[in-house]
């Protein structure tokens, strides 16, 4: 029997470029992409994205759509010329998760590798989670802010909605730091798949509601409700209610907004009811927290 080789594509991108790398690569690489450290590790501005793609008769005309589209992106973001390089069936499976670490975010939250072993600290927050699944990985500026912003707010009890759920790691880290029910929704059945299996493997699915749907299928009000999607996403929302799921009290963290975007985002907000509280930012990235007064009406 031959043995089966694969083609390995490497890029090396910033942060904030690095999920969109990821997307490309995925529409090829059927069995995940993983976003790694780069050599000066996962504090330095740079990573790289990696996939695998099987070298067979698909193989040429998918690296030059990769090349093409990468080309694209580097018009807006910069990324690098990708690498490529043939590694054998044997080798693929295990070649980036050797180079894959644990991150720290926030001051107890870490995000380990489901293969490896870590023993978190008294006060720590662990998560288990593939980072081949680049689409909330942790690494993005937007979802990292949404993880450290939950991590100050979130108190025994809570409940918390999370729109847009992704992997589920923001569902995860709510349930972990005390939340008491937290509902996830997703209109992606692969995320919704996604997310259930990481809620189960983190041990949280008594706390955590994967929902396959949108804001409609979205049912009483939430001391938190964090929306990592789209800035244009996110104002349609807040027109269509999601400001009605904050109860009296409660924040929404919308992140997933560039810089400049901001400012619209922020107006549906305070139209709906939500007061700017906080705005932070990464690189180009900006996170807004809005707050319900304890003495605000809400609606639903």
């Amino acid at each position: 029997m031959v043995e089966m080789e694969w083609l390995e594509i490497s890029v090396t991108a910033g942060y904030e470029a690095a999920e969109a790398v990821a997307d490309v690569l995925s529409r090829y690489a059927y069995r995940g992409v993983a976003i790694e450290a780069g050599p000066e590790g996962w504090d330095a501005d740079q990573v790289i994205v990696r996939a695998y793609l099987p070298a067979d008769e698909h193989v040429s005309a998918n690296k030059q759509r990769i090349e093409e589209a990468l080309g694209h992106l580097n018009q807006i973001l910069p990324v690098s010329t990708p690498g490529f390089r043939t590694i054998a069936e044997k080798d693929w499976a295990e070649a980036w998760k050797e180079r894959l670490t644990v991150m720290h975010i926030g001051r107890r939250i870490v995000i380990c590798p489901t293969w490896q072993n870590y023993s978190p600290g008294i006060d720590e927050v662990l998560i288990r989670l593939d980072p081949g699944m680049a689409f909330g990985s942790g690494l993005h500026p937007s979802t990292r802010m949404c993880l450290m912003k939950l991590e100050e707010l979130v108190r025994p009890g809570m409940r918390v909605l999370d729109m847009g759920t992704g992997s589920g790691i923001l569902a995860i880290a709510a349930a972990k730091l005390g939340a008491g029910c937290v509902v996830a929704v997703d209109n992606d059945p692969v995320a919704v798949q996604v997310a259930r299996e990481n809620v189960m493997a983190n041990g949280v699915s008594d706390v955590v509601r994967v929902i396959h749907g949108s804001l409609a299928e979205v049912q009483g009000v939430y001391h938190i409700v964090v929306a990592n999607i789209l800035a244009n996403v996110i104002v349609d929302m807040v027109r269509n209610g999601l400001a009605d799921r904050v109860l009296a009290g409660g924040s929404l963290i919308a992140a997933g907004l560039i810089q400049g975007q901001e400012t619209e985002t922020g107006m549906a907000l305070e139209q709906h009811g939500l007061r700017l509280a906080e705005r932070c930012q990464i690189d180009d990235w900006v996170c807004l927290v809005a707050g319900r007064g304890s003495d605000d009406p809400v609606r639903g």
